[in-house]
């Protein structure tokens, strides 16, 4: 079985396989997706050094929440 090739990676963690897969995101984005691709999105950028420690701990607590709340749905 030959392994799908990536065409790049968004935030470093979700996966486009093609040109299209990313217009194929867009269109069928649901909560729960984007949930996901927010949380991913915040997680890039305080890996980037982008928030401070305060920053930092606020969204930690809010993606905790998020988190929580969609695992209990």
């Amino acid at each position: 079985m030959e392994e799908e090739k990536l065409f790049g990676n968004l935030f470093n963690t979700v996966p486009l396989y093609d040109e299209n897969h990313l217009e194929t995101i867009l269109s069928t984005m649901d909560k729960k997706t984007a949930s996901y691709i927010l949380i991913q999105a915040v997680k890039h950028a305080y890996h980037q050094g982008i928030y401070s420690i305060g920053e930092s701990e606020v969204i930690s607590k809010s993606i905790r929440v998020l988190s929580k709340e969609e695992s209990s749905e």
